[in-house]
This record gives C-alpha cells, sequence and structure tokens, in this order.
C-alpha cells in the first residue's frame, strides 16, 4: 500500500522548508507571511503532482482548516419521540453543506459518566476536530455553551438560547412575530379574553411565544390578567378548567406547539369532554407544529421552517469561519410561515 505524501515530501523535491510549504497548504501564504505567487504556485502545483491529500486531523490540530463542519445534538436524534422534531434541520443542514462543498461530522457518542450528552467528555473539546460546530438541543448544558465561547470556538446554536455571561451566534424561529400575528388575528375577530397556553418549563421559545403574545395585547389595546397565561402541564388541562374559563369569558386559545404535541391533544380531548366546539364555542390557534397528520390539517397555525433554519445555520457558521474574527457575534431570525385551519371563528 502506497505511504501518503506528506508536506516533508513536497519540500524535499523543491529544496525548500516544509514551514512554507505547510504555509501555502494552509492558506496562511500572503496572508500572515509573504510568499511569493510563483513559488506558491510551484508548492501547489507539486502538491497535485504528487496526489498530496491533507490529513483532517492534523490539519485541525495545527488550526487550519478542513472543510468539517461538527453536528451536536444535547438530545438523541434518532429515537422515534425526537425523529420528527430534529430531522428537518439536519436535513437543511445537509443540504447547506454539500451546496458551500462542507462535510458534516456527526458526534452522537459524547456521552458522561451521568448518561448526559457532553461535548467535553474526556475533558477536551471534541467538536475541535472539525472547523466549527452546529448545535441543536431543547435543553442545553449552558456552562459548555459558555466554554466553546470562552475559547472562541466557532459555533452556532439552532435556535435561540441565553446563556448568562455569554454572547451566543445562532438562528433562531420568529416566534415572537408569529404569535403576535395569530393573536392579532382574534382579536381581529372579536375575542376579548385569550389564553396562551404554555409548558411549565421556560425556555426560550416559550419566552417568545409569551412576548409575542404581550406585543398583540398591546397592540390591540387589551390587558393581561391572572387568566391571560396558562402554564401547565397536559394533565392539568381538564373540561372542567375549560369549563371554568369560559365562564369567565376566555372565548379563545393559543397553544404552544412543542416537540411532543400534548399540549394541543390534552387541550382538544378536554374541549370535546367539556362539550365545547371548536371552534364554536372556543377558537384555538396552535403556536408551532403539529405533528399529527389530522390536527395539522385542521389547526390554525404557523410552521416553524426548520430545514431554511438548518441552511441558515450552516452559511452563518461559515461566514463566521471567513471573518477576520470567528468570534463576532453573529444572528439570523427566519420567519415562521401561517398555516390557515378551520379552529377560528368568531365569539359566541
Amino acid at each position: 500500500m502506497a505511504r501518503r505524501v506528506r508536506q516533508a515530501d513536497i519540500a524535499r523535491q523543491l529544496g525548500i522548508s516544509q514551514a512554507t510549504v505547510s504555509l501555502v497548504l494552509s492558506g496562511r501564504a500572503g496572508r500572515d507571511i509573504a510568499i511569493s505567487p510563483e513559488l506558491r504556485e510551484l508548492v501547489l502545483r507539486t502538491a497535485r503532482d504528487l496526489d498530496y491529500q491533507a490529513d483532517p486531523v492534523a490539519r485541525s490540530l495545527a488550526g487550519g482548516r478542513n472543510r468539517l463542519l461538527g453536528v451536536f445534538t444535547f438530545e438523541p436524534v434518532f429515537p422515534v419521540g425526537q425523529r420528527d422534531f430534529y430531522h428537518p434541520f439536519l436535513v437543511g443542514v445537509e443540504q447547506e453543506a454539500e451546496a458551500q462543498r462542507y462535510d458534516l461530522v456527526l458526534f452522537t457518542s459524547a456521552t458522561d459518566g451521568a448518561g448526559r450528552r457532553s461535548i467535553y467528555r474526556s475533558g477536551a473539546n471534541r467538536l475541535r476536530l472539525a472547523d466549527g460546530g452546529l448545535l441543536l438541543g431543547l435543553e442545553p448544558d449552558r456552562e459548555e455553551l459558555a466554554r466553546l465561547v470562552k475559547e472562541q470556538f466557532p459555533f452556532v446554536f439552532i435556535g435561540r438560547r441565553d446563556v448568562p455571561g455569554a454572547e451566543l451566534s445562532y438562528v433562531a424561529a420568529d416566534y415572537a412575530g408569529a404569535t403576535a400575528a395569530l393573536v392579532g388575528e382574534l382579536f381581529a375577530r372579536g375575542h376579548e379574553r385569550v389564553c396562551l397556553v404554555t409548558g411549565t418549563t421556560e425556555l426560550e421559545p416559550t419566552v417568545d411565544r409569551t412576548s409575542g403574545f404581550a406585543s398583540a395585547h398591546r397592540a390591540a389595546g387589551r390587558a393581561l390578567d391572572p387568566l391571560s397565561v396558562w402554564a401547565v402541564e397536559p394533565d392539568g388541562i381538564t373540561a372542567a378548567q375549560l369549563r371554568a374559563r369560559r365562564e369567565r369569558g376566555v372565548t379563545a386559545y393559543a397553544v404552544e406547539g412543542v416537540a411532543d404535541d400534548r399540549l394541543v391533544a390534552a387541550f382538544l380531548a378536554a374541549a370535546a369532554e367539556a362539550g365545547l366546539s371548536v371552534p364554536g364555542d372556543a377558537s384555538l390557534v396552535v403556536l408551532g407544529d403539529v405533528g399529527d397528520e389530522t390536527a395539522a390539517r385542521r389547526c390554525t397555525r404557523f410552521a416553524v421552517q426548520r430545514e431554511e433554519m438548518g441552511r441558515a445555520s450552516v452559511r452563518l457558521l461559515i461566514e463566521k469561519l471567513e471573518a477576520a474574527d470567528p468570534a463576532t457575534v453573529s444572528r439570523t431570525t427566519v420567519p415562521c410561515v401561517p398555516v390557515p385551519g378551520d379552529t377560528v371563528g368568531p365569539p359566541r
């Protein structure tokens, strides 16, 4: 089996130093140190003639670029419960990486002793095998994100994430704007009291939806009250609760669409048990995607452009890698798409 051609072989053939060859092949010639165009072209031509192929790990360790993007998820991607949520992001990432002529490395086995996924499983940043990282996860390890920022490792999080004391680059869905638009539609239909139904874990998407909900109230001249926001687990949405809220004037609901659809399913089941028709007795808008196909066809909602978020994250990361300072914070917001349904009507 033929031995891999090394930079030392190119240097020996040309009678120059290996350091000079390294500068040319890493792309730093002319940027960090002046090297004549003639010598640069001679090194590149010789490398092609000898069929030189860079060792990606060695190049990464040396601080060069190897056109590899690492993909890391803080939760498993492939179990059925997560597959539909993560799959569109990964499709978009793959499409854009291919278009940009980058390869992807999926980090899947980096778990710590407690079974949690960890970028620093062995104490070192495993993502450094790649030029930069694309990170996903509903509940990431924020200490690890802060550590990446401190190391100035270039990465983009898919989804807005806040980390105390650290500024992250991310691609976010415009949950606030999309929520404000749907709730504004309810007010335009004549509803006076609208209830926002969210989960009990206050992650950034929930914060953004709540912000959009409040914004719609301000725009319509409505005031928030104790019944306006209902943070609840799915089993807490009961027929009795819906009947009680109906008696107190709530005629419309904006239900958070989350990865497992349980809030939407619980609301529809409780409304049916309470004898409340949708949209006759209670209008419904879903703030996000719905996995159940029957409910998805029916519900008035907005869709998160997950594939586009994946594509945008690759573009943003490559921009960071090519910037003078890859540590510069960059952020992009992707609009959500309204999806018409038959769950909104006038109050009665």
